[in-house]
């Protein structure tokens, strides 16, 4: 009971030898596809072309009104197009002026915004992919309505989707990482 402590001194860290070999608060390289990056602007103008495309190709027609999920379809576009647009002008502005839109409430926002639209259009493209394999499958009503823009419309909403996803992705991984 009666054993001795050890005793603790503290070392001083040694200088270090030059402040620009070892800069302080270096932020990890920007991935592509994230938001202020190259790599997101091209993603958000895919998004953008392929929503207001998909748009396009359902409004041609003058039979959509008459089926909700087409009608679907079109508001998801929409929202799509006007979310991609808004961020794409964003992430210009980020280039321009050099500017990281990595803090955490602009992660946050784009994350749930990028969440929302995916979910709305990935569950649009669904709906009108099957009204379009009803309607051309099962009923045999092709001659009489316009399949091939509906299935034109729902794949540019899948591919659409299929570019909202890894910015979601990456919004989410790097609000993780914080």
């Amino acid at each position: 009971m009666f054993a001795s402590r050890p005793a603790v001194h503290p070392v001083e860290a040694p200088p270090l030898a030059d402040a620009a070999e070892n800069p302080l608060g270096v932020r990890m390289k920007d991935v592509q596809g994230m938001p202020g990056t190259p790599g997101g602007l091209a993603l958000r103008l895919v998004q953008f072309a392929f929503a207001v495309g998909a748009l396009g190709v359902m409004t041609s027609t003058s039979d959509f009104p008459s089926v909700t999920a087409f009608c679907s379809l079109v508001a998801a576009a929409i929202l799509q197009s006007l979310w991609s647009i808004s961020l794409a002008f964003l992430d210009v502005y980020a280039l321009l002026v050099r500017r990281c839109l990595r803090n955490r409430r602009a992660l946050c926002w784009f994350t749930i915004g990028d969440g929302i639209t995916a979910t709305l259009t990935f569950a649009s493209a669904c709906a009108s992919a099957g009204i379009t394999v009803l309607i051309s499958n099962d009923l045999n009503l092709c001659s009489e309505n316009h399949c091939t823009s509906f299935e034109t419309a729902a794949a540019m909403a899948f591919i659409g989707w299929f570019a909202v996803s890894p910015s979601f992705l990456l919004n989410l991984w790097s609000l993780a990482c914080r």
